[in-house]
């Protein structure tokens, strides 16, 4: 009995034993998944990270020059009197000073009709030089007196100008100091202040290493986080020609195009310098290359097996790598299951 116990046990250790192997022998045979693309040609962008807060390109503060009584117009788009955020067009009257001591003290109207009697006298003179009737010296006499009345009458005009607060350029309103109406407002007080932020400027400053691919002209796309969905377009206008010798860093001037005012001056920004780009190259995503003994490696699927491909990059991005050596077009390119494959593996692709 003990004879047939000992025979059942070893009988069972061999059976085992079998099974292990055989446990053992399908692990090395078996097939894994993954999730292959076929290589093709795409477009690529090599960009230049950078961030800084962008500033309108025209903004002006419009003080007063002379003292005069508050009256502030209407917007005539709305009836209504002017406020912060409205759009006013190059040369609308914002705000009116008025001084009725001072206006009279320029005689406007004198000066106006003397101009009219130096201008009829001047002509008078003309005609009797060219007869003969007068001398030289009487004709350039009445020249010079016409000249002086029209000085006269165009600094009235200039005088009368500064009553009158006008936008200096198409924009709008971001500041309007309130003043009761019809208050005495001082000389050189802030009356309004108007910016066109349609096209913004961004000032970075860029490492050294950068100087040799940054350029004037070159593209740019910008964007906020308040607006993820929505990339600006702009470029390079200009660059410093020397570096910071603090920083070791040189500074690049960007112009965006902000039709839409999706950004406002003062907002922080980022930005992609596009320094390079390629219209047509192998291009794989840059997580799926793995690096062993220091070369780049990424697995390609032939024949129902894994393949390791050894690749030479060019330009990359944030999520993209170009491959200039190591794959051709039509490749099925392993994109997930990668990280277990061995030279050999074999494969199962699924989608």
């Amino acid at each position: 009995m003990i004879k047939k116990y000992l025979f059942l046990l070893t009988l069972l250790a061999i059976m085992f034993v079998a099974c292990s192997n055989t446990e053992q022998t399908s692990d090395t045979t078996a097939t894994i998944p993954v999730s292959v693309n076929e290589v093709v040609l795409a477009a690529i962008t090599e960009p230049i990270l950078v961030t800084g807060t962008v500033l309108a390109t025209q903004d002006a503060v419009i003080k007063s020059k002379i003292e005069g009584y508050y009256k502030l117009n209407r917007n005539p788009k709305t009836n209504m009197p002017y406020k912060l955020g409205d759009w006013v067009n190059e040369n609308a009257v914002i705000v009116e000073l008025d001084n009725p001591q001072r206006i009279n003290e320029i005689q406007f109207d004198a000066k106006k009709l003397e101009v009219e009697n130096a201008e009829r006298e001047f002509e008078k003179q003309k005609s009797l030089y060219e007869k003969g009737g007068v001398t030289l010296s009487e004709f350039k006499m009445t020249e010079s007196q016409l000249i002086q009345a029209r000085y006269a009458y165009e600094n009235a005009i200039i005088f009368l100008s500064q009553f009158k607060i006008k936008a200096p350029f198409n924009g709008f309103i971001v500041d309007l100091p309130y003043y009761t109406p019809g208050v005495l407002v001082s000389a050189n007080s802030n009356i309004v202040q108007v910016m066109d932020y349609r096209k913004l400027l961004l000032s970075v400053n860029l490492p050294d290493k950068e100087m040799e691919k940054v350029r004037p002209g070159l593209k740019v796309l910008a964007y906020n986080y308040t607006i993820p969905n929505d990339t600006l377009q702009g470029q390079v206008t200009d660059i410093a020609p020397t570096l910071d010798s603090q920083s070791r860093t040189f500074k690049a001037n960007i112009l965006i195009e902000n039709q839409e005012n999706k950004l406002r001056p003062g907002m922080f920004v980022k930005a992609e310098i596009i320094a390079a780009q390629r219209d047509s190259a192998i291009v794989i995503p840059k997580e799926i290359i793995t690096t062993r003994r220091g070369s780049k490696t990424v697995f390609i699927v032939e024949k129902g097996a894994a393949q390791d491909r050894q690749i030479d990059t060019g330009l990359e991005n944030r999520d993209n790598v170009e491959v200039i050596n190591g794959l051709k077009v039509g490749d099925r390119l392993v994109v997930k299951g990668f990280e277990t494959l061995r030279e050999g593996s074999r494969v199962k692709i699924i989608k």
